[in-house]
């Protein structure tokens, strides 16, 4: 995965066309880079990033952020249920309780 100022780029290799191409993920809006070369791939990455928050800026808006930390779930009420008991046995609330399970099951993801 490629980092840069912020936003993550997912490669991938075309052996028929022997070419890079990747992807900004993370956005609704599309950004997308390519080249034949590691290096290549590289910087493309990083321009399309920054002709993306130009092309932002040229326009009057705000270029759209990866994530904001925020993240939104709807639960059964069974659930919700469960998910409150567990976080107050753990002396936590819900938001404490969930962040900690969610970094204990991605610990291993990069």
């Amino acid at each position: 995965m490629m980092q840069y100022k912020g936003y993550s780029g997912r490669v991938e290799y075309d052996d028929d066309a022997e070419i890079f191409h990747g992807e900004v993920i993370g956005l609704r809006d599309v950004i997308t880079f390519q080249g034949t070369t590691v290096e290549e791939i590289k910087q493309a990455f990083k321009e399309s990033v920054d002709d993306y928050i130009d092309f932002c800026a040229q326009l009057g808006h705000a270029p759209e952020k990866p994530f904001t930390g925020k993240f939104m779930l709807r639960f059964s009420p069974d659930l919700h249920r469960k998910v409150y008991i567990a976080a107050k046995q753990s002396g936590e609330s819900i938001n404490s309780w969930v962040n900690e399970q969610l970094q204990h099951l991605t610990a291993n993801v990069c």
